[in-house]
C-alpha cells in the first residue's frame, strides 16, 4: 500500500511556475518506502498522462536529480538530489558552529560580530551578534552590502582569482558610492593584491561613517574561503592604526576557530593584516 502523503495542489497563483511545481512534486514522491517508480507511476501522482509526464522526468534525469535503470524501467533519485541537501546542511552547519564563536568575541572585545558569505558582487549577513554597548547598526540578518567596500567582502573577493575577479564586475563599469573605495576597477585590483595573504582586514568608515571594521576568512576542508567574520565599533579615530593589535587577534583566532571546526585548517599568514 503505497503511504506517500499526497502532494500539494497547485493554487492560482500566477507566479507560480508549473512546470517547477510538477518537478518537485515527482522528487517528494520518492520516500523510503517508495524508492522507485515507473513513468506510469510517476504520471498517476501527478495526475497526468505518460506524455506529458516524460518531459519532467527526462528534464529531471538529464540535470542529474533522477537515475533511470534501462532494464526495469523505473526512476530513482539521482546524486543531484544529495548536492542541494548538502548546500543546506552545510549553510545550517555553518551558522550553528559559529554563533556560539562569535558570542565570545563579542564578549572578549565588546565589538558587534558578524558572520557573512559572498552573493555575487555583494557580501550576505547571515549572523549578527550585537555588542552589549547597544549601539545602533545599519546591517541586519540578510543585509547585502558591496563585497568590495566592506571588511567581509574585501576578505571573500580575495580568494578569488584576479581573472574572475576581474570577470565579476567588468560586465558593468565598476562605480562605488561617492566618498568610498575603490573608485575603479584598478583600485579594485590593487586592494584585491594588498588583501591576498592578509590574516586580518581592516578599515575604518570606508562604508559606514565612523565605523571601525576588521575581518578575517573560515576556510572549508579543501581551503577554500567559504566565509568571513567580522567585528565593528563606533571609532571616532581616523587611523587604522588605532585600533587595538588584541582585537585584530581575537578576530583572526575566531575565524580560525571556526575553520577548524568545519573540518578545515586555517592558511598560513605572511602579514599581519591589510588596511584601507
Amino acid at each position: 500500500m503505497d503511504k506517500t502523503p499526497p502532494l500539494p495542489s497547485q493554487s492560482d497563483d500566477k507566479y507560480l511556475v508549473p512546470g517547477l511545481i510538477r518537478g518537485l512534486q515527482v522528487l517528494q514522491s520518492f520516500t523510503p518506502e517508495n524508492r522507485e517508480m515507473t513513468l506510469s507511476d510517476v504520471a498517476r501522482r501527478l495526475g497526468t498522462t505518460r506524455s506529458a509526464a516524460f518531459r519532467t522526468v527526462y528534464t529531471l534525469a538529464q540535470q542529474g536529480y533522477l537515475l533511470h535503470n534501462p532494464q526495469t524501467a523505473r526512476y530513482t533519485l539521482g546524486p543531484a538530489v544529495l548536492r542541494l541537501g548538502y548546500g543546506y546542511l552545510a549553510t545550517r552547519e555553518l551558522v550553528e558552529i559559529a554563533l556560539p564563536e562569535l558570542e565570545k568575541l563579542r564578549d572578549a572585545t565588546d565589538w558587534s560580530a558578524h558572520l557573512g558569505v559572498r552573493d555575487g558582487r555583494f557580501v550576505l549577513y547571515m549572523l549578527r551578534v550585537p555588542s552589549h554597548m547597544g549601539l545602533a547598526s545599519i546591517v541586519h540578518v540578510g543585509s547585502r552590502l558591496p563585497a568590495a567596500g566592506t571588511t567581509m567582502g574585501r576578505v571573500l573577493l580575495a580568494d578569488l582569482s584576479e581573472d574572475d575577479l576581474v570577470r565579476l564586475y567588468r560586465d558593468e563599469t565598476y562605480q562605488n558610492a561617492p566618498g568610498q573605495t575603490p573608485r575603479s576597477l584598478s583600485e579594485l585590483i590593487s586592494q584585491w593584491h594588498r588583501d591576498r595573504d592578509a590574516q586580518a582586514i581592516v578599515q575604518i568608515g570606508n562604508f559606514e561613517t565612523g565605523i571601525a571594521s576588521i575581518a578575517a576568512p573560515v576556510r572549508d576542508i579543501e581551503g577554500n574561503v567559504v566565509a568571513a567574520i567580522n567585528v565593528t565599533q563606533a571609532a571616532s579615530a581616523d587611523r587604522i592604526d588605532s585600533i587595538e593589535a588584541g582585537v585584530r587577534r581575537e578576530v583572526a583566532r575566531t575565524a580560525a576557530a571556526i575553520t577548524r571546526l568545519l573540518g578545515g585548517l586555517p592558511k598560513p599568514s605572511s602579514g599581519d593584516g591589510a588596511s584601507a
